[in-house]
């Protein structure tokens, strides 16, 4: 279990783990299978629900008449406070592409990664200012991305990454922080480097811009570090 699964009160961990192990369950048979009065279940409901974790559903049972069945099922949310494997799965398909179809297979699936990001970010971008492109890209991997920051120092800028959201991937397969690099690259029309990173025990990424390095944006190919632009 996750560390906000843990800090759940024991009830509510009951409840989304019933919940949970049969796919979704009545109030009738939460308070059985518990031995909580019907009260205290639809108290606790009512805050996982205002949490974000379970939602409500209501299906008539057969042909007959009679009030529906209430039924409570987790929430994507609530799916992501039970144990996943998807930093496992990526380097799994990763590891996978490279032994099944070469270096080059994969070089081509991290720059249709890059492509899809520079088209979803350029036209917002369109009219600013590079100091004010930078900013935008605090945004890069999460809105209001409050680990983000700019950094002016005369003449130079960076960007400073201080919670990566693919941590443990990239630390075991850091080609993939070059989509990073790339795609900074290409919006931004000046040469990205890492000054520091995780993967060297530096705490956080420094991506510098090289204002004095413009680029070709159009002929520009997929960046990887140990490569010059």
């Amino acid at each position: 279990m996750n560390q906000h699964f843990e800090q759940l009160s024991d009830t509510r961990k009951a409840i989304l783990l019933a919940i949970k192990q049969n796919g979704s369950e009545t109030i009738a048979k939460l308070v059985s299978k518990l031995n909580i009065s019907s009260e205290g279940v639809r108290q606790q409901l009512v805050q996982l629900e205002k949490d974000g974790l379970i939602k409500r559903s209501s299906k008539r049972s057969g042909s007959g008449g009679g009030r529906p069945a209430i039924k409570v099922c987790l929430t994507p949310k609530g799916e992501t406070l039970f144990p996943k494997k998807y930093e496992a799965l990526t380097i799994e398909v990763i590891d996978t592409v490279a032994k099944q179809l070469g270096q080059d297979a994969v070089k081509k699936v991290l720059t249709t990664m890059v492509d899809a990001r520079v088209k979803e970010w350029e036209w917002r971008l369109t009219g600013l200012s590079l100091s004010e492109r930078v900013s935008a890209l605090k945004d890069l991997y999460v809105t209001d991305d409050s680990y983000m920051d700019v950094e002016h120092s005369g003449e130079t800028i960076r960007l400073i990454e201080r919670n990566c959201p693919f941590h443990d991937v990239a630390i075991q397969r850091p080609v993939l922080c070059n989509v990073t690099l790339s795609t900074l690259t290409r919006l931004l029309g000046y040469r990205v480097v890492r000054e520091k990173s995780f993967q060297n025990g530096d705490g956080c990424c420094v991506f510098q811009v090289r204002v004095d390095q413009p680029v070709d944006i159009q002929s520009l190919p997929f960046i990887l570090e140990e490569e010059k632009i």
